[in-house]
């Protein structure tokens, strides 16, 4: 069974809910938060081993910025962050090959939603296995 704290920072409480179910299934802990103000408080409660990020919450690049501010930060830029996103759907862009620049998007990993489980836990696995 997987151990290890996660963090899910996303509007969107169904898909928080649903990647929940899937991770604690697997034996991970889960913490959620609906934005980045969120996200911040949680991560000053108990430091995530990896984060689940979304893009677009109260505006269509806080994802873009909290994963920029993260990394800057001392204390939480060695945490992977896994971005998930519709932004594909509702804009047409695709961010995926930009994931690793650190000074464009600092994230690890990239994924477009919905999100399969098995592709979840996939991605999952593997950043923290890395880290």
């Amino acid at each position: 069974m997987a151990q290890g704290k996660i963090l899910i920072i996303d509007d969107d409480p169904d898909i928080t809910e649903a990647m929940s179910v899937v991770l604690e299934n697997r034996g991970y802990k889960v913490r959620s938060a609906r934005d980045s103000t969120e996200g911040m408080e949680q991560l000053k409660k108990a430091k995530p081993d990896l984060i689940i990020l979304d893009v677009m919450m109260r505006t269509s690049q806080e994802g873009f910025e909290l994963s920029r501010e993260l990394k800057n930060n001392a204390t939480y830029k060695d945490i992977p962050i896994l971005m998930l996103t519709g932004v594909k759907d509702k804009t047409g862009l695709d961010f995926k090959s930009a994931a690793g620049d650190q000074a464009w998007l600092p994230v690890e990993e990239f994924l477009d939603k919905p999100v399969k489980p098995n592709v979840l836990l996939e991605k999952v696995e593997g950043l923290l296995q890395k880290s």
